[in-house]
């Protein structure tokens, strides 16, 4: 289960700094969003300090998995409320990112969350 563990941060984390570079031109142009960019950079760094983290503390990666994906979601949700109220950019390509980002966050947490949840479960049966 690390290595879905793991999987999850390192596609969550690439997606953000895909995002963050779009919104500030490197990849592609026409998105620019100084102030986007800045958060979705900070929350890819953070997902993919996780997965580092990982690779240190093995035995700690359920839970350095969970937290920095809580941390990927709450920013998310202040992503859309941006979108929202008209601060953030309100574009088709925004708007499919945080939407599926939000999927793959929620899955990823299920995932890690059951993670320790089947463990506990198996090792009662034994």
């Amino acid at each position: 289960m690390i290595k879905t563990i793991r999987l999850f941060l390192l596609f969550e984390g690439a997606a953000f700094i895909a995002a963050s570079l779009t919104h500030f031109g490197v990849l592609l142009h026409g998105f620019e969003h100084r102030m986007a960019g800045t958060a979705e950079g900070v929350i890819g760094i953070v997902l993919l300090m996780g997965l580092l983290l990982s690779w240190v503390w093995p035995t700690a990666t359920r839970g350095l998995g969970l937290i920095v994906q809580i941390f990927a979601l709450l920013g998310t949700f202040v992503g859309i409320y941006t979108i929202a109220i008209g601060i953030g950019p309100r574009t088709p390509v925004d708007i499919i990112f945080h939407a599926g980002i939000i999927i793959a966050l929620i899955c990823g947490l299920v995932t890690t969350f059951r993670a320790r949840v089947d463990a506990r479960h198996r090792s009662l049966r034994s």
